[in-house]
């Protein structure tokens, strides 16, 4: 099959950007990343302690990226002006959510790198494109999607299979954690739940019986090296991630190296640049492991690759800065099993809903606690809060730490800890 086109044409081979160098008018090194939510601070993070200078794209004057950054543009995604100030502040461009306008990527492509472009994470942007691409290098990646209908018109709702209900259907553009989405069991809760999302492009997937679900991250360099780290093992909560098992044997090794084959199959397929969450679905199907299914990817690090930051000696983050600065990218060593909750609003919120303080100190007195905090001051229900990893000598020790630790901590998902 034939690659996404490469935004990043006129600038597809930069010159690496060196850790604390400056250019000739004496501009120091400085990295830039559109949004500026936790997966943008802890990028920042990881530029700083190499000695780069940052700038952040946000229109929050609060963004938690925009507050720790050397430099933040307090503008939308789309101003031109802002977007000539970025590609003016840095020498390199990364983009910290999938939301960000491909446009503005592309735009920016035209004077700097910009890693990954606009192209694949337009592809991320749309669930159509994205199962698309998918089913297309199937072949390649050993791993197709499970059954789906594409849903823009009233003709094609008419037209779904039967065999595809009961269901979930999405809207195409801007769903994630939960949102955008309607479970249906009938042809006429289907109509209703696509009239509920204002008729706008959508894709019906067929419920299937899942046994655990899973995710690979990768890093691809712009001479095309590839490495990664381990599958994780995931799990949801009212679709969103509530716990992460990231341990040798958290999965059945067979099916861990294919999601990591297909991971880098679909990587190398897109002519990817940067770092890359793919995130797989296990379906029993009667077989002893499972079968393996693509559910959806991620333009950008990803909320289950967290526990990479302590328990990896190279963290996702630090692997997105090489990526997009040219530099070589060292195949990642987990040190310790590790276990990573996630720390929504409702920990800040008693039964009332009215804020309280969680028991931070009975919490970090537990050995290999690490907390995470992403300096958001409101908290509310389903708000990314921050995360804690908890990692250890051995898998069990992790789990009794992390379970209590999630009893402390009032967190749901418990029992699959």
């Amino acid at each position: 099959m034939e690659q996404a086109p490469d935004d990043n044409k006129p600038v597809a081979a930069p010159t690496p950007v060196l850790p604390g160098s400056a250019d000739a008018a004496g501009q120091r090194a400085t990295l830039g990343v559109m949004g500026g939510g936790q997966l943008g601070r802890m990028f920042v993070h990881a530029a700083q302690r190499l000695g780069y200078f940052t700038v952040v794209l946000d229109p929050d004057a609060q963004s938690p990226a925009g507050l720790v950054s050397h430099h933040h543009i307090q503008t939308d995604y789309g101003d031109p002006a802002g977007l000539a100030q970025l590609s003016q502040q840095c020498q390199a461009i990364t983009t910290e959510f999938e939301n960000v306008p491909a446009q503005a990527l592309q735009a920016l492509a035209q004077t700097r790198p910009v890693a990954p472009g606009a192209a694949v994470v337009g592809i991320a942007q749309n669930r159509i494109e994205e199962k698309a691409h998918f089913t297309a290098c199937a072949d390649v990646s050993g791993v197709s999607c499970g059954p789906y209908a594409v849903i823009e018109t009233p003709a094609q709702l008419q037209a779904v299979p039967a065999d595809l209900l009961p269901g979930i259907l999405k809207t195409a553009r801007l769903g994630y954690d939960g949102k955008g989405q309607v479970r249906v069991r009938t042809a006429a809760e289907l109509a209703a739940a696509w009239a509920g999302l204002g008729g706008v492009a959508c894709v019906l997937e067929k419920l299937l019986p899942l046994s655990a679900e899973c995710s690979v991250l990768v890093a691809r360099g712009w001479d095309g090296q590839v490495v990664g780290f381990a599958p994780q093992r995931n799990v949801h909560v009212d679709g969103i991630l509530a716990v992460t098992h990231a341990y040798e044997g958290n999965l059945p090794p067979a099916l861990a190296s294919r999601a990591r084959d297909a991971a880098v199959a679909i990587a190398q397929q897109l002519g990817y640049v940067g770092v890359l969450c793919v995130e797989f679905f296990v379906v029993d199907d009667g077989s002893a492991h499972g079968a393996l299914v693509v559910n959806e990817m991620a333009p950008r690090p990803h909320n289950s690759g967290h526990y990479t930051l302590d328990a990896c000696d190279v963290s996702q983050f630090d692997l997105q800065v090489r990526a997009m600065a040219g530099l070589p990218l060292p195949l990642p060593r987990q040190h310790s099993p590790a276990i990573m909750l996630n720390l929504l609003g409702e920990v800040w919120l008693d039964e009332h809903g009215q804020r309280r303080e969680p028991n931070w100190p009975a919490v970090l007195g537990l050995p290999g606690t690490h907390l995470h905090l992403y300096g958001k001051a409101q908290a509310r229900a389903g708000r990314k809060m921050g995360h804690l990893t908890i990692t250890g000598p051995d898998v069990v020790s992790v789990r009794t730490v992390a379970q209590r630790a999630a009893a402390l901590l009032g967190l749901p998902g418990q029992d699959s800890i």
